[in-house]
């Protein structure tokens, strides 16, 4: 979830990778609901993301707090991420529309619509940057079990509503890391192009998020379950 140090931000993208992960996100900047909690290394963090795209070859991915982070990103950054609580900053995703080119990783709000989260995709379109990767994470429900309510019916639906691509983040929608396993596979199965799912190489000591981190060696056995699930559904499908 956050880049903590050199050791662990290193650490964890070398064992992803070995794995089989396409890129690494790291949040150097954290938005928190309490303003007493970990609000991430911010420059700093994003020095260390790029020793750890140095080290291992992998893209980075790191969520932007505000329009006046632009140019930093634009400069450092492969994939910016916009988080849920900001899927509405219009202003930030007119200007990400207008002055970057980067792919624009948006997240679903907390509690907004298919079509509100589709318009907010257009805000960035409208100002000519056409890549945006629409990430899934839960919405907010009645249920409390879960940190979330992983909506995985909106892989279909936006299927039918749009050509943009999907991914889906177990980790966030349910804040348990036994639940990632099972949620990624019917993610897969129901047809996503993607997963974002947290890793930590000690998530009982984890500055955020820790209980709903895979350690590397169970992240590791489910990508390998990933890939076959992958695999076989393209040969049902043909």
């Amino acid at each position: 979830c956050s880049v903590e140090s050199e050791a662990q931000i290193v650490a964890v993208a070398q064992a992803v990778k070995g794995a089989g992960a396409a890129a690494l996100r790291g949040g150097a900047f954290k938005p928190r609901t309490s303003p007493y909690s970990f609000q991430g290394l911010e420059c700093q963090g994003l020095e260390l993301l790029k020793e750890a795209r140095e080290a291992t070859g992998l893209p980075i991915v790191t969520e932007i707090m505000g329009t006046e982070y632009i140019d930093l990103f634009e400069a450092c950054v492969d994939v910016i991420q916009v988080g849920a609580r900001n899927m509405q900053n219009f202003d930030l995703l007119k200007k990400l529309g207008r002055h970057t080119t980067k792919p624009i990783l948006l997240k679903r709000g907390l509690s907004n619509t298919i079509e509100e989260w589709l318009m907010s995709a257009e805000y960035i379109m409208a100002g000519g940057n056409e890549k945006v990767i629409l990430c899934e994470r839960g919405i907010r429900t009645f249920e409390t079990y879960t940190r979330n309510t992983l909506d995985l019916a909106c892989i279909p639906v936006l299927r039918k509503l749009t050509h943009l691509p999907i991914i889906i983040d177990p980790s966030h929608a349910t804040g348990k890391s036994w639940l990632v396993d099972p949620l990624a596979m019917g993610a897969v199965a129901t047809g996503a192009d993607g997963l974002l799912i947290e890793v930590h190489n000690d998530p009982a000591h984890a500055l955020c998020d820790g209980p709903q981190s895979l350690k590397p060696e169970v992240f590791d056995g489910l990508a390998k379950k990933l890939l076959k699930l992958h695999d076989f559904m393209k040969t049902v499908e043909e």
